[in-house]
């Protein structure tokens, strides 16, 4: 199958195959052409340039994007999609007052999430995880990744492990599976952190390993859920099973998670709303990726991650959604670009790049998505015929996208 899009108005994110990620000053570079065409074949951009320079090519779809504007799909780094259920009643709990840390303590939170996975069938699990990742395709992502962690029990984690693999066997897009292993201390270990990572260590990692559910391992590494000895105790275990860290850090408080991270040679460190100066030297000289969950700071009323901080200190900056049912219901990335763009300070330039390339990289998958290079997937949005790209993160109660392709094909 040969796709040809012409007249594209401007052709962003065009990168040289040795680009895997952007960091610091660079992530105010956008790499664009204007008046451009992309070539795609059996899936794969096969060729792209200016309109002036195109070849004469036999297709067989041309798509005219006049007035329009082609970028790579978002890339999605981090979301739960794989939930039952909903939390609306905290929701409207925390409109009346309460925070998010008393609805913890008092059995809701992600135990009242994991109690009502634990009663889902398998099958009603598939069919809502599979109607939200319908959803966040149709809103541009052409990768993501989708964590376990609201089942609590081994049964239930292999549970969504199962679900998430079943929805890479059926959907087009790049799905990455991480198994959270540890999310929050089930009840009936009575606030013990350390016998829980014990259990998740000798009876779970071993099963979730075995059969192949899972490419990276997480840890929620916070104040009132895992310490920093128990994050690097789970970690330094996983390495055996080839599992690589990608863990939530300093979304309330600085307890040395990052460091951690780093430590554990983790692919990237997330949330990140309350950072120091040892937070922002200890990811200096890494290959770690800080990702910021705007969505969640919006949802929850919570400091947004310094991502200023970050880039002015030459790191690099990934966005996702952590799409998840009680702290971000939403896995809409175009919101996350202009939130990234109207409360944190970031450029279009350096929210596009965040969102498309960096994000990619918080996957593992940069070889093969987040940029216009030949040879990888033709996952693309065309967006409607609009001013110019800085008018997506403006424009942030509309629908932009006109078309989205995974693998080249129209969804």
């Amino acid at each position: 199958m040969i796709t040809l899009i012409i007249n594209i108005k401007e052709l962003l994110q065009v990168r040289a195959s040795n680009i895997s990620k952007v960091s610091g000053a660079e992530m105010k570079i956008l790499p664009t052409i204007k008046n451009a065409f992309i070539l795609i074949k059996d899936g794969r951009i096969s060729d792209f340039g200016l309109m002036e320079s195109l070849p004469k090519i036999n297709a067989d779809k041309i798509i005219d994007a006049t007035g329009k504007i082609v970028l790579p799909s978002w890339c999605d780094s981090h979301t739960h999609i794989v939930y039952a259920g909903n939390r609306e009643q905290e929701f409207v709990a925390r409109v009346n007052g309460a925070t998010y840390e008393e609805i913890a303590a008092s059995g809701g939170g992600i135990l009242n999430s994991a109690k009502t996975l634990q009663a889902t069938s398998e099958e009603e699990l598939y069919k809502q995880s599979a109607k939200r990742l319908e959803e966040v395709i149709q809103l541009g992502t052409g990768a993501v990744e989708i964590k376990s962690g609201y089942g609590l029990t081994i049964e239930a984690e292999l549970k969504m492990l199962r679900v998430i693999q079943k929805l890479n066997d059926n959907y087009p897009v790049e799905i990455k599976a991480t198994y959270l292993a540890a999310h929050a201390i089930p009840k009936n270990y009575n606030g013990n952190s350390e016998a829980y990572i014990d259990d998740v260590i000798s009876k779970f990692l071993p099963v979730v390993a075995k059969e192949k559910l899972a490419e990276f391992i997480d840890v929620f590494c916070e104040t009132g859920y895992f310490s920093v000895d128990d994050t690097n105790k789970l970690l330094k275990e996983a390495k055996a099973y080839n599992l690589t860290p990608k863990i939530h850090v300093n979304q309330f408080t600085a307890i040395g998670g990052v460091q951690a991270g780093v430590n554990n040679n983790a692919l990237s460190v997330d949330h990140l709303e309350i950072l120091n100066d040892e937070d922002i030297q200890s990811l200096k000289n890494s290959k770690t990726m800080p990702v910021a969950l705007p969505l969640c700071s919006h949802f929850l009323s919570i400091p947004y991650t310094p991502v200023k901080k970050l880039i002015a200190s030459g790191l690099p900056v990934a966005l996702a959604t952590d799409y998840n049912p009680g702290s971000t219901p939403s896995g809409n990335m175009n919101q996350v670009v202009s939130e990234a763009c109207i409360k944190m300070n970031l450029t279009p330039e350096e929210a596009i790049n965040a969102a498309t390339i960096n994000g990619a990289y918080a996957m593992g998958i940069q070889e093969t998505h987040g940029s216009i290079v030949i040879g990888k997937h033709a996952n693309i949005i065309i967006t409607k015929e609009i001013p110019s790209y800085g008018f997506l993160p403006y424009a942030f109660g509309s629908n932009l996208i006109d078309t989205v392709l995974v693998n080249g094909v129209i969804v």
